[in-house]
């Protein structure tokens, strides 16, 4: 069974950083694509970046490009989203999901087979 667990959500000031913590099993991280998704108040749920489990490539939506990185902590079982010059426009409930697709696909149009149950981030001064 895949289990995705969130953690690191908060509230900080524009410009500041946050890092997501996405806790997995190594059987995840071996078979299935792993993306972080937002949703925003009112609005529809996107793709932020995801990393593919066959040669680590990723993807980025233009927004964070150059901002966020996302990256895979083998030893731990873990997919991480550093989140740094953050935006009130960030705003929203980040979700760690899992597919069998590569990252750019998985990101920008499938829809994942797994979700975890999502971390508040809130930019605000």
């Amino acid at each position: 069974q895949v289990q995705l667990v969130e953690s690191g959500g908060g509230l900080v000031q524009p410009g500041g950083s946050l890092r997501l913590s996405c806790a997995t099993s190594k059987f995840t991280l071996d078979y299935y694509t792993i993306g972080w998704f937002r949703q925003a108040p009112g609005k529809e749920r996107e793709g932020v970046s995801c990393i593919s489990r066959t040669d680590g490539s990723t993807y980025y939506q233009n927004s964070v490009k150059g901002r966020f990185t996302i990256s895979t902590d083998n030893a731990k079982n873990t997919v991480y989203l550093q989140m740094n010059s953050l935006k009130p426009e960030d705003t929203a409930v980040y979700y760690c999901a899992a597919a069998p697709d590569l990252a750019q696909a998985m990101c920008v149009a499938s829809v994942p087979d797994y979700w975890g149950q999502g971390t508040q981030v809130t930019v605000s001064s």
